[in-house]
Parts: C-alpha cells; sequence; structure tokens
C-alpha cells in the first residue's frame, strides 16, 4: 500500500462525503479508492468510516486522523512547492490576517505591486484588531502587532509603529489644547481597549528622561483602529494613534497634533505563521514581501525624539 496516496484518498473521501464521488474527483476506479481505505484501516487497527448504503460518515478516531493526514499532506506538498518551479512562480490560496488599520492604510495600496509580481497567488486578507488562532481559524500568516503571546508560531519582526495624540480642531476649541500629559487627566479622552482582554489601555509619554504612564478619562472606548480614529475626527476628545492613520488627517487639518515634543513607545511589528507551513513557497514570498514593504514605508521607521507630524498647509 501506497500510505501517502491512501491518506490522499481518505481525506477525499471524507470531503467528498462518499466513495463514488471521491473516486470520480481523483479519477480512480471505485474499488480502489475501497481498498486503499480498508488496507489504511488494516494498517492502523482502527475503523475510520461508518459506512451504510445510503452514506458514509467519519469516525471519532477517523475524524483526529483525518486532521493529522491534512497536516501531513500540507506539508509535503510544501515541501514540494519549496523545490519545484514553484518557488519561482509560487500559487494557490494565501490566508492572511492583519490588524484593521495596517490592512487599509498600508497593504492594501500596495497590493497591486503585489500581485504584478505574484499573479498566481489568490489571497484572502482578513482585517481585525482581535487576535487570531491561526491554526484553529486556517490562517497561513498574520501582521501582528506588539508582544507576542504565542511561542508556538515562527515570528519575524518587520517594522515598528510610532504613536502620536491629536485632536479635532472642534475639540481644542470648546476644550483647549494640552500643554503637558497631566494635563489630559482634565479632558476628554477616546481610549482603546483590547479585543482579548477587555482592558483599557493606558497612554505613556517619555520626554527628557521624564516617563508618566496613566490611564486617561473619557466617556468612550473603542476597540477598532478605524472606529477610534473616526471618534477623533468627531471631537469626541483626544486620541493616542498609530502617526501613519492620523498623518493624512493632521495634513488636511482635520485633526491637529498635541504634546508633540512627547514620544510615546513604538509598537513593534511581526509577521507570523505556524511552524507546519514554515516551507510554503506563497507564505515564504509573502513575508519577503510584507519585510520589504515595511523597510520602505515612512511610517514604520525609527525615528529620533520629538516626534512630529507635518502641520496642515
Amino acid at each position: 500500500m501506497n500510505k501517502l496516496q491512501a491518506m490522499e484518498v481518505f481525506v477525499q473521501v471524507v470531503d467528498a462525503g462518499g466513495f463514488s464521488r471521491a473516486a470520480d474527483l481523483m479519477q480512480l476506479p471505485k474499488a480502489t479508492v475501497s481498498t486503499l481505505i480498508q488496507q489504511l484501516e488494516t494498517s492502523l487497527s482502527v475503523k475510520l468510516l461508518h459506512r451504510t448504503t445510503r452514506q458514509v460518515s467519519v469516525t471519532a478516531d477517523g475524524a483526529a486522523y483525518y486532521e493529522r493526514c491534512l497536516r501531513i499532506l500540507s506539508d509535503v506538498k510544501d515541501a514540494e512547492e519549496s523545490l519545484s518551479r514553484t518557488r519561482l512562480s509560487p500559487s494557490g490560496r494565501l490566508r492572511v490576517e492583519s490588524p484593521t488599520g495596517l490592512a487599509g492604510e498600508v497593504l492594501v495600496p500596495a497590493l497591486p505591486a503585489f500581485f504584478e509580481r505574484y499573479p498566481d497567488i489568490q489571497l484572502e486578507l482578513g482585517s481585525s484588531d482581535r487576535p487570531v488562532d491561526l491554526i484553529e481559524e486556517g490562517v497561513d500568516c498574520a501582521v501582528r502587532g506588539g508582544a507576542l503571546g504565542d511561542s508556538t508560531l515562527i515570528a519575524r519582526r518587520i517594522g515598528i509603529v510610532n504613536f502620536v495624540t491629536c485632536a479635532a480642531p472642534s475639540y481644542i476649541a470648546k476644550y483647549g489644547t494640552p500643554q503637558h500629559p497631566r494635563d489630559l487627566e482634565r479632558h476628554r479622552c477616546v481610549n482603546y481597549f483590547s479585543a482579548k482582554t477587555g482592558k483599557i489601555y493606558d497612554w505613556d509619554f517619555t520626554k527628557d528622561g521624564e516617563r508618566i504612564q496613566v490611564p486617561m478619562p473619557g466617556v468612550i472606548a473603542l476597540n477598532d483602529s478605524n472606529a477610534y480614529v473616526q471618534a477623533g475626527l468627531a471631537g469626541l476628545g483626544v486620541i493616542q494613534m498609530t502617526d501613519y492613520l492620523l498623518l493624512q488627517h493632521v495634513r488636511d487639518g482635520r485633526m491637529v497634533q498635541v504634546l508633540p515634543e512627547w514620544t510615546t513607545d513604538a509598537l513593534p511589528i511581526h509577521i507570523v505563521y505556524p511552524q507546519n507551513r514554515h516551507l510554503s513557497a506563497k507564505v515564504r514570498v509573502f513575508v519577503e514581501w510584507v519585510a520589504e514593504l515595511f523597510a520602505n514605508h515612512p511610517g514604520m521607521r525609527l525615528r529620533t525624539p520629538p516626534h512630529s507630524l507635518p502641520e496642515a498647509a
């Protein structure tokens, strides 16, 4: 018995829900499909499938073996790709997750260049500020900001983002301009909370060796970066957000930077992927492309404090 072929047939039978359909899809005789499944069950000494005259269903052992087969077959395919011409022209479906702001402002505008280089990749780009379980949700790789909590993932640092503090002109006209971070305790601030823990993030400020990190008073907290910026534009309060999301608004005069002489902690950006997918040609080229994109993006570079955005024209 060809064990690898038997695994492929077993996966196809489960996916197709029957022997006949699987045989048609694989262009094999039905008897061959049935024989391979029987030989596989014999070699494993377990029953993988329940068979009736009307349907085929997977057993508990079969379901567990099915998941293992998927990973093994994926690894074999990735290994073959890495040594084949697909290294130069990778193809297939690629599922990527990214924070909302990074997806909309950085990744999507640059994708035409990516598809010029890799036209045979079908990209599925999910954008959310919630943490995503890559294995559970079938994600090939993800762009993440901040400290990494999952040590089982392979991570590559590809850049950093800087933060600035801003407010809408309408807010400043009503409440004035804070001159010191402590002044914000008497202002209205828009807070941001973790989609994973629900914890509201403190704000931090540094100047000439003095560091201030305090919770900010506010009447609203959000966990989506786009909604957060919109809250600032609406004059709901002072916001502290990544500079690449606020730069154009400052240039247009829709936002005003406050406390420009105070810096905030930069956020490291990584791209992460499961260990069992590190050989995939399409994942590899996407990782390299994103790393190159961030290296050439002005919003992802280290800056010497203080960090001030250009003023409105």
